[in-house]
């Protein structure tokens, strides 16, 4: 299944919490033309959908609920920042923002911040995703690891020639040499193909 593009937003569905009226204004505006249906709440407020954007005013902070952090953290946020302290800043850093907005807002710059909100989302699940992988992989190493040492112990091998019978013997049961690693650490032994 491909992604949507980010480039494309109509359709979209965002949770919009801003105090300043003119704002809020400028925001609907904008999101009427760029085909986004945008739902006006307040953070004390519970949420009955899944949004595919947040615009979080920096007024709204902090957040205290670790619920509406978690809710946030499914989609991509957009700060709206009113002032550039450092205080404010580090209550905005703690939602994690895909792209900012500086108030008092303008139409121009909403676009964009939304196309690289929607990007750098769709990034950082990629490589959230490219980490997942690795840990997985780093912890099947021991496994694999451990399936050598017990047959260069069993028969009397050199690490290269334990590693390759263990690869060839995966070959031939059509199995991962993880899987089959697991398989001789379980036993103590190469398991015998089926069949």
């Amino acid at each position: 299944m491909s992604r949507p593009s980010s480039f494309s937003l109509r359709g979209r569905k965002a949770l919009v919490a801003i105090k300043d009226e003119r704002d809020a204004s400028i925001v609907r505006r904008q999101f009427e033309r760029l085909g986004i249906e945008g739902v006006a709440w307040t953070p004390t407020e519970p949420v009955d959908f899944a949004p595919d954007l947040s615009l979080i005013d920096d007024e709204f902070l902090p957040l205290l609920q670790p619920a509406q952090r978690a809710f946030l953290a499914r989609s991509p946020v957009i700060a709206l920042l009113g002032t550039e302290t450092p205080s404010r800043l580090k209550l905005v850093f703690e939602l994690d923002p895909a792209s900012f907005l500086i108030k008092p807002l303008r139409s121009a710059g909403i676009y964009a911040a939304l196309v690289m909100a929607f990007e750098r989302n769709e990034r950082t699940s990629e490589l959230k995703q490219q980490i997942l992988k690795l840990e997985h992989r780093l912890k099947s190493r021991r496994v694999v690891l451990a399936a050598v040492l017990q047959i260069m112990h069993l028969h009397a091998l050199a690490e290269p020639a334990a590693f390759a019978l263990i690869r060839k013997t995966a070959m031939e049961q059509r199995k991962t040499i993880e899987e089959l690693s697991a398989e001789i650490t379980a036993k103590g032994m190469l398991p015998r193909a089926a069949g």
